[in-house]
């Protein structure tokens, strides 16, 4: 069950509240050093003993930062951590950045690459699953690390697997496969890059004639909102037609700063879509999962995946079954505009990509009708078109 104490906004009264200065109010950290990307990084808490000064933790929560250093790194930017509960280890924040000790049980169903990416790639790096589109692993570092990472493996620098990242030899096989139309950048988190850094790398994608689209898949937006300031937004509007898939798991998560970052992208008029990951405890209820998207469409982002959970090692405790996000889709498909439901997936274990989920509306059908039933349950026939013979004479 999720949260039991959730406070449901009132959907006629959304709220952004901040997150500064919380738990830094009493070390007098300035309004700059505060909106500061930089200082954020720098302050990320990391250690157990920061962890201790601020929070209250339960035994697997004090043996899971323990023992799981070596599977994934714990870092949390002052901005999300802020936003965690002081003494409840049940917070939907807290779930997702602070280790347990289950991320050390391995089910029998876990899988260190659910995605089947490392055998879909080409050149180091760079994912070559679909036809027409790739995925490009440009840095194995994130802002803060969520505790179900697809890509838990190579990220953070801790696992004995590295991802080796080669740029060239990347774009060498871009600028030769002129299928691909749509590179999406990811990794780790490609907007931790300077300006300079990340510009010159679109310009060498927006060269290559066959490019179409760019996108950026990134959690910066929620986990460092100071990151999105006006110089990267001019930046990125050189770069059109260009998409950012942010990264969004609960409604709370959507403070004001967030809010703020997410309109200076939109008025660079980068189009944004959130992914969500369904996470045990977490977001697993129709009534946050409604918050969440309303609050995502004033923030003017189009709420786009619902993600089944990845059967990632150590991540059984935060996974739901599929028929729990079924009802959820179900639970918002009627009851909220259509431009607030995401389209529920699950990533076939291996390598299968994305097969999209979806509760049954079609009853029956035959050549000559399909019987249906909407959000009430009530049933419709749809007669199908049937050519008419054309009389000869």
């Amino acid at each position: 069950m999720a949260k039991d104490n959730y406070d449901q906004t009132n959907l006629n009264e959304l709220t952004f509240k901040s997150a500064a200065p919380g738990y830094w109010a009493d070390e007098n950290v300035s309004p700059e050093d505060w909106n500061s990307h930089t200082w954020q990084l720098k302050n990320c808490v990391k250690s157990l003993e920061q962890i201790e000064k601020h929070l209250t933790l339960s035994e697997e929560e004090r043996a899971g930062i323990l023992l799981t250093g070596t599977k994934l790194a714990t870092s949390v930017t002052p901005h999300f951590f802020n936003l965690i509960h002081p003494t409840d280890p049940g917070c939907p924040m807290r779930r997702q950045v602070i280790p347990r000790i289950e991320e050390t049980y391995v089910d029998p169903a876990d899988m260190k690459d659910p995605c089947g990416e490392d055998s879909h790639m080409p050149v180091p790096g760079l994912v070559h699953r679909y036809p027409d589109r790739v995925l490009f692993l440009v840095t194995d570092r994130c802002a803060s690390y969520c505790r179900y990472c697809t890509r838990s493996r190579v990220v953070s620098g801790v696992s004995d697997q590295k991802l080796e990242i080669q740029w060239d030899q990347a774009i060498e096989y871009l600028k030769k496969t002129p299928q691909v139309r749509d590179v999406l950048l990811s990794g780790g988190d490609p907007l931790l890059f300077s300006d300079n850094k990340l510009e010159k790398l679109l310009t060498r994608l927006r060269e290559i004639p066959h490019i179409q689209f760019l996108r950026i898949g990134s959690r910066i937006p929620i986990f460092l909102p100071q990151r999105i300031t006006p110089a990267l937004c001019g930046m990125l509007k050189q770069f059109h037609p260009l998409f950012i898939s942010i990264h969004t798991n609960h409604p709370d998560e959507l403070t004001s700063e967030v809010r703020d970052g997410l309109g200076r992208l939109a008025d660079a008029g980068i189009q944004m879509g959130n992914q969500s990951v369904l996470l045990k405890g977490i977001n697993d209820s129709v009534e946050i999962q409604r918050d969440l998207v309303h609050k995502l469409l004033m923030c003017r982002v189009r709420p786009y995946y619902l993600y089944q959970a990845d059967l990632i090692e150590g991540t059984k405790h935060l996974r739901t079954g599929i028929n729990k996000g079924l009802e959820i889709i179900e639970g918002l498909r009627g009851h909220t505009t259509g431009y607030g439901i995401p389209q529920y997936v699950v990533d076939g274990p291996g390598g299968g990509g994305k097969i999209p989920l979806n509760p049954e509306y079609v009853l029956d059908k035959n050549p000559e009708r399909v019987i249906l039933r909407n959000y009430e349950g009530k049933k419709f026939v749809y007669s199908e078109p049937i050519e008419s013979k054309v009389p000869t004479s």
